[in-house]
């Protein structure tokens, strides 16, 4: 799959068939984050790959009842947490190098999206699960205090292919060098 058809084809999957995931499908997915782009090449990423039904349902626990992914994390065959070890990424010398401190969360989303990308390519599903109870997950997970979970992503065939939202054209949020100068392209 091309990569701008899989930007504009990957959705967000949260019915999942129950077929497994081969173990070489895993580890591609996986190989996008090893990949990915990061601050001064920290690679500040840690992820936990979970297949064991009872941590899912652990995890599942850390999310909120009216989250729309709350079945995906139990019925994906896997469920990837994405972690990241703090004060790497966007740091020198101890010290945050811009205003927004930490750029954790920066890196962790792209090499998120590369996982989903990848995913995506070889006809998985994913789901970007954000709205979870981070501090319970991380105490699932068994995290060192050093590392926190950012998101989960369950991972697995999707059981249908949701249509995609609308999107806003370039003109609504593209400006040509400064703030509020438009033009069509």
């Amino acid at each position: 799959m091309d990569i701008l058809e899989g930007i504009r084809a990957r959705r967000s999957i949260r019915k999942y068939k129950p077929d497994p995931v081969s173990i070489q499908d895993l580890k591609k997915v996986l190989e996008a984050v090893q990949w990915s782009p990061s601050w001064t090449n920290s690679q500040c990423w840690e992820l936990v790959v979970v297949d064991d039904p009872e941590m899912k349902l652990k995890l599942q626990g850390c999310l909120p009842l009216g989250n729309p992914s709350v079945k995906a994390v139990v019925e994906a065959p896997y469920l990837i947490a994405v972690c990241g070890k703090k004060g790497r990424s966007g740091f020198k010398k101890g010290g945050p190098m811009t205003i927004y401190g930490d750029w954790i969360a920066f890196d962790l989303g792209i090499a998120s999206e590369h996982l989903c990308l990848a995913a995506k390519a070889l006809g998985l599903g994913t789901v970007h699960v954000g709205l979870i109870d981070h501090k319970k997950a991380k105490e699932a997970l068994k995290l060192p205090d050093d590392i926190d979970v950012y998101e989960l992503i369950p991972l697995g065939y999707p059981l249908e292919e949701p249509t995609g939202p609308g999107r806003k054209s370039l003109g609504e949020f593209v400006h040509w060098n400064s703030f509020g100068n438009k033009k069509e392209i």
